[in-house]
């Protein structure tokens, strides 16, 4: 039996769709991987530069207890103290030095005045000569700045020490301060990646100052050829995380310079650092052929059956087009999954032109194509990189020109799908403005094609009716005077006031994307006047609700409550700097944090980005910049408020 043309016009179409499908899928899964692996990095990243921070923290806190206690020494020897009493203060700042901070800091120590002191007590061999000694030596040569000597054992405990020393002002005596390792190599134990790596910390070298595995500690890995390529990477400094090869094995490597030359350097097996992304991919990647074969399996059997029974061809053609309709709604949902911010848009704008077209008095033939059309009509948008399609700011030229051509791909993609040339039609006009100024080819009042003209009065009805990156729905007032400014300018003015009905009828304004989710935002700010700027901004953001601290003990309050999303903090604090409030809230809280000041100097910007600190919105606040910068955090920042006591 021969096929009749029904049935190859039903072939053309799942063949068709399915090679669009395989298309999307592929940029689909294809940019899922890209941005997982980027984030994983990123994390990555994030988690070595906050070890490489704990290291420096802890160093410099050696460096500030040296400076103060050479401070103090100064003075009594300006005041002509003696030895016993020079020695009876570093004995009692080496035993508070020892309460207070840490107690792998074991002692003060130098050569005063031309005699060997010691505040831990150790007595030296007889003709010990301390200037002899290489931290005598190197604080000496350095001529008053502090030095940091490379580790070493300590006589005395056997422990892996480092010093800090320092020549006092009259230029022969110098003090030291004797720091073991131990916090530090507990640092690198710590720094695992989740069991996925290992980390360690080497200085300039090639010297392995602390390391996850012990038995490495001290070994030089300049001279081992498994370690040259990724000691190369490190002390480059171009970038945090690089991919190499270290013993035959992918590794991404996270690296940070912190004092003395000293680097933190994280180092994780890829194959263990993407296998959960790679399963996902995986997952997903089954999940769309086994959906793909069921269709496929059920074409099959709908062919067979228009074969064997062509008494029963009006029923398969019936079967032929809800299943090419289902198809379809998938696809559009498939579209609109692309754009975060716009999702059912697709579904939207075909249920507003099928409820124009009714009123209109078209057939149902001309409803199911004008229906279609409204569900493929940004079908071209699989050809627009995802990132243009969510960027949450303003467009560049060069990214609003991949936006316009959508409609002529999106024409391209839809023209050998059915012989109805309206849907491609619907999809490539559908920005053209009743007055000619629209795109992509300016035309010009009933040049337009009817079916455009349709989709256009609804792609704009649910643009403004639906949420975006910086505001939720607008009123119904609002659109509906947008829809009036537009008659006869972007609208077909019988179109658009059909529309203007359809609006009129609808009292409870059902015709609108709903977002019934709640975010709390809370602003920190010692000036009511500016916590009422930000409430006043936000205010057309129905889910949106504005928190208060104008204080420390106010902030920890708040947020002890729990349920915040974002929080917007002023840099100038009167009892409190706004770094410093940041630093506090970050030890227990991971929200999202966005700095607001007038302050744009270079120092200010750096320390933001050094900190980590989500955003920074420049005083006086922007109405626009700001809406768009907390719609974006609020709705696809991955942060969540969590305790570390949890």
């Amino acid at each position: 039996m021969k096929r009749s043309t029904g049935t190859r016009q039903f072939l053309i179409a799942i063949i068709l769709i399915f090679l669009l499908q395989a298309l999307m899928l592929a940029v689909i899964f294809s940019s899922f991987y890209n941005i997982g692996a980027k984030d994983i990095k990123e994390l990555g990243v994030s988690n070595m530069k906050s070890q490489a921070a704990m290291v420096e923290n802890y160093l410099n806190r050696g460096s500030n207890v040296l400076w103060f206690a050479a401070e103090s020494v100064e003075h009594l020897m300006n005041c002509y103290a003696g030895r016993d009493e020079i020695l009876g203060y570093l004995t009692d700042a080496t035993e508070q030095m020892q309460q207070q901070f840490d107690a792998n800091f074991t002692g003060l120590y130098g050569y005063i005045n031309g005699e060997y002191i010691d505040g831990s007590g150790w007595v030296p061999p007889e003709g010990y000569d301390a200037r002899e000694r290489s931290w005598y030596r190197e604080a000496a040569e350095a001529g008053g700045e502090m030095i940091v000597s490379d580790p070493y054992i300590d006589a005395q405990t056997g422990e892996v020490v480092i010093s800090f020393s320092q020549l006092l002002s009259d230029g022969g005596s110098v003090l030291s301060l004797d720091v073991i390792l131990t916090e530090v190599q507990n640092i690198a134990e710590s720094m695992t990646m989740g069991d996925m790596g290992y980390g360690f910390i080497v200085d300039s070298s090639g010297l392995v100052v602390a390391h996850y595995d012990k038995s490495e500690i001290g070994k030089n890995y300049s001279g081992e050829s498994a370690y040259s390529g990724l000691l190369s990477e490190v002390y480059s400094g171009q970038t945090n995380e690089s991919e190499l090869l270290i013993n035959n094995e992918l590794c991404t490597a996270f690296s940070e310079r912190i004092v003395k030359n000293w680097y933190v350097v994280v180092v994780a097996n890829n194959e263990l650092l993407f296998a959960n992304l790679r399963h996902q991919l995986i997952i997903g990647i089954l999940m769309s052929v086994g959906i793909y074969l069921v269709i496929v399996v059920f074409c099959v059997i709908s062919i067979k059956r228009i074969r064997a029974a062509e008494k029963s061809e009006q029923k398969s053609i019936e079967q032929l087009r809800q299943m090419n309709t289902n198809i379809i709604r998938s696809l559009s949902y498939a579209i609109d999954a692309k754009d975060r911010y716009t999702r059912g848009h697709s579904q939207r704008v075909a249920e507003y032109s099928l409820a124009l077209a009714k009123r209109m008095g078209k057939s149902e033939e001309e409803q199911e194509t004008i229906y279609f059309a409204g569900l493929l009509h940004d079908v071209g948008k699989i050809r627009v990189p995802e990132a243009v399609i969510n960027k949450p700011g303003k467009l560049t030229d060069e990214e609003f020109d991949q936006i316009r051509i959508h409609p002529v791909s999106g024409y391209h993609i839809l023209r050998g799908i059915n012989k109805d040339e309206r849907i491609g039609y619907g999809a490539k006009y559908h920005h053209e403005r009743y007055d000619g100024t629209g795109y992509p080819n300016g035309l010009m009042g009933d040049n337009i094609p009817e079916i455009a003209r349709i989709i256009g009065v609804a792609d704009a009805y649910d643009a403004m009716a639906s949420n975006r990156s910086y505001r939720n729905a607008l009123p119904q007032e609002v659109v509906r005077r947008e829809i009036v400014k537009g008659r006869g300018r972007q609208f077909d003015p019988e179109i658009a006031d059909i529309m203007l009905k359809m609006i009129d009828e609808d009292t409870e304004y059902k015709m609108c994307q709903q977002d019934s989710e709640d975010k709390n935002i809370l602003v920190i700010d010692d000036e009511l006047m500016n916590i009422k700027m930000v409430e006043r901004i936000l205010k057309d953001l129905p889910t949106v609700h504005v928190l208060k601290a104008m204080n420390r003990e106010e902030t920890f309050e708040v947020l002890g409550r729990g349920d915040i999303s974002l929080i917007l903090l002023d840099l100038r604090m009167p009892d409190i700097d706004g770094f410093e409030l940041y630093k506090l809230i970050r030890e227990k809280y991971s929200i999202p944090v966005v700095m607001m000041t007038a302050d744009k100097s270079g120092d200010t910007l750096r320390q933001i980005n050094e900190l980590g600190i989500d955003d920074y919105l420049t005083k006086p606040l922007n109405q626009f910049i700001t809406l768009e910068m907390v719609y974006g955090i609020i709705n696809y920042s991955r942060g969540e408020m969590r305790s570390d006591k949890e």
